[in-house]
């Protein structure tokens, strides 16, 4: 009896130990294509990253990345603070923090991902179609204040709406048009991108400054499951974008030229649309680490042509072979 009692005990230890190992030995492992990771980003590309992030972790089960979106400014501070490995910005790093980040982490890579553009949308009842850089200015700086300033328009005042006080979108159009000084007039931060878009919707006077992803798509892989988008990116086709039928976006002008433009990727690419602004991905991790992985990945063909879809160019624009008779 003592020896059977012996035996048992020693086959529940075994069973126990086995079920203790067992998940440890399931858990995926950190590679470039596995494990856990965090990226940091700037609100005003959350749409860009979520479809990243999306693709990515369908073509490989084992990773998963986890994002999180706020001000430009915190996700430079995350990085500095050593809290992530991996972000991405509208701004690069000045001399000094890169310096810092070899000193800590050895490493710091920067590689543009993409030429963004500022979209301006209004609401689809105001008759107001162009507006100029200079008009735009003054806007921004409350020095037109009423939209019947701009051209005869019932619209009433004007209602600047951004996404955050602290995003790249404001700090764009704060150094690009005013120089550096302070915005002012009737302006609103909203806590999101998406708030911009539902604010312009509901309200005749606004003005909404945003991302041009939030409100151009593919439209052909708009309805398109994980599975279905993953082939087609690697298929060679045309990318062919729209813009969001519930808004009005604006052409914009230079004030010494009489044509305007809309963020079309074409007139992104050759400047003729003249708000625009680098996207950059920042890392601090090593070659062989899920942070790096997706580094790279972003970067890579499909990563790029994920990019092309959201409306916006890619740093490297895809060739596209025609065959002619």
């Amino acid at each position: 009896m003592k020896k059977l009692l012996f035996l048992v005990s020693i086959l529940c230890g075994i069973t126990l130990l086995g079920c203790n190992q067992g998940p440890r030995s399931s858990k995926p492992r950190n590679t470039s294509t596995s494990g856990l990771a965090t990226i940091v980003c700037d609100e005003s590309f959350k749409n860009i990253l979520d479809q990243e992030i999306e693709v990515f972790e369908f073509t490989y089960r084992n990773a998963h990345i986890i994002p999180y979106y706020t001000s430009e400014v915190a996700a430079i501070d995350s990085l500095l603070q050593l809290k992530t490995k991996l972000i991405v910005t509208a701004h690069e790093l000045n001399t000094q923090q890169k310096e810092y980040l070899r000193e800590r982490r050895g490493f710091c890579r920067t590689q543009r991902i993409a030429v963004d553009a500022i979209a301006l949308i209004v609401n689809n009842n105001n008759p107001c179609d162009i507006l100029s850089l200079g008009e735009i200015k003054e806007i921004l700086q409350g020095k037109i204040t009423d939209w019947n300033e701009i051209s005869p328009n019932k619209s009433g005042k004007i209602a600047v709406v951004f996404d955050d006080q602290g995003s790249s979108t404001v700090q764009y159009m704060r150094d690009s048009l005013l120089q550096g000084d302070t915005i002012a007039g009737n302006v609103y931060a909203q806590n999101s991108s998406n708030a911009v878009f539902e604010a312009v919707e509901k309200n005749k006077g606004a003005i909404g400054v945003i991302g041009v992803s939030w409100v151009s798509a593919d439209m052909k892989t708009k309805e398109m499951t994980t599975e279905e988008r993953v082939a087609d990116l690697n298929e060679e086709n045309v990318t062919t974008t729209s813009f969001n039928s519930k808004i009005k976006v604006l052409k914009v002008r230079r004030d010494d030229q009489l044509e305007a433009y809309q963020p079309y990727q074409a007139y992104i690419y050759d400047a003729r649309y003249p708000l625009f602004r680098n996207i950059y991905a920042i890392s601090t991790s090593p070659d062989g680490d899920l942070s790096q992985g997706f580094f790279t990945f972003m970067t890579g063909f499909i990563g790029q042509k994920i990019i092309q879809q959201t409306g916006i160019l890619p740093s490297v624009i895809q060739p596209r072979m025609v065959n002619l008779n």
